[in-house]
């Protein structure tokens, strides 16, 4: 595996910090590496993610709580199956983000 970046270890270690049962946004991650309008860039290295069991990416939803439409480890549907076996309700390939979503603040 090659070397990753600044960026991509901070975010694959964040992803080590969300507690079972929760999820986060693509925009929460970009708000932790201090720019909110990297989102886009945050899936782009979730989609190349070097150890999806050490780094769980499936943790990972839009800003409305819909599913990865192109999730890199099975599709959506695994990613559904993954979060529902946390123990995470999802309904038409939405979660709850009111329910859901974690904060690490409220830590």
């Amino acid at each position: 595996m090659n070397q990753l970046t600044p960026n991509q270890q901070k975010i694959y270690n964040y992803l080590t910090k969300i507690p079972k049962g929760k999820v986060v946004t693509y925009k929460q991650i970009a708000e932790y590496l201090g720019n909110e309008k990297l989102a886009r860039v945050v899936g782009n290295i979730l989609h190349v993610n070097p150890n999806p069991e050490k780094y769980p990416c499936y943790k990972v939803v839009n800003g409305k709580g819909k599913l990865a439409e192109h999730f890199g480890y099975g599709g959506k549907e695994k990613q559904k199956e993954m979060l529902e076996k946390d123990g995470i309700e999802v309904n038409n390939y939405t979660v709850d983000l009111k329910e859901y979503q974690y904060n690490p603040k409220e830590e």
